[in-house]
């Protein structure tokens, strides 16, 4: 995984500051696979403020063209990174598709919308990785419909030691503007949470489905 510290402090005191991060070690969240969770991140909210949205639009175009090249085809996630990922090809002038979890039922069946071409490069926009599971199924789907896909960035990483092991088995290389501890570095600064939070926090991240459940 590839991360600017600059960067990531930034975006981790802007997703802080909107609330698209939470943090709340006394009173966990659940995530839709059941896990309990001291955070819980939206990063769709960046959409709703333009400073934001405009500096994730930036700083992705800034680091596909640094790290991969200019690419022919920008590519989001459906449907998190959807928007983000519209508004980096339009920054960059590139043609953009999306990627469903899996295929229609209906109508013409297209797990790709949009139009991609066989042997186009592609960087693959992401809005937040936590395995990297779902992430890398949008991967496999633009392989498998003849993409060259250079790799991936996201808004931010919660660096699950499952999700590096799973992007290290695909070959795909991925970058992104924040992640876990520096946010969490950031948060106590800022006192967002105090240091027994932070302790909280970062044992959750060792053991996260097991969290919570005793």
């Amino acid at each position: 995984m590839i991360f600017n510290t600059t960067t990531a402090e930034k975006t981790a005191e802007l997703l802080l500051q909107i609330n698209a991060i939470k943090l709340n070690p006394k009173n966990p969240f659940t995530w839709a696979s059941g896990w309990k969770s001291p955070i819980y991140c939206d990063n769709r909210i960046t959409l709703s403020f333009p400073e934001v949205r405009n500096y994730i639009r930036e700083e992705f175009s800034r680091n596909i063209e640094q790290v991969y090249g200019k690419p022919d085809v920008i590519a989001g996630v459906a449907t998190g990174a959807i928007g983000i990922g519209m508004l980096v090809a339009d920054f960059m002038g590139l043609p953009f598709v999306y990627v469903r979890p899996e295929a229609k039922k209906h109508g013409r069946q297209n797990q790709i919308e949009g139009y991609l071409q066989e042997g186009q490069n592609v960087v693959v926009v992401e809005d937040l990785i936590s395995t990297g599971n779902s992430s890398l199924q949008a991967v496999e789907a633009l392989k498998a419909a003849g993409a060259n896909v250079q790799g991936m960035v996201a808004i931010f990483t919660y660096d699950f030691d499952v999700s590096t092991e799973n992007f290290k088995n695909a070959g795909i290389t991925l970058n992104t503007l924040g992640n876990y501890d520096t946010l969490l570095q950031l948060a106590v600064t800022k006192e967002y949470i105090t240091e027994e939070e932070h302790e909280t926090l970062k044992e959750w991240r060792k053991n996260p489905s097991e969290w919570g459940q005793k």
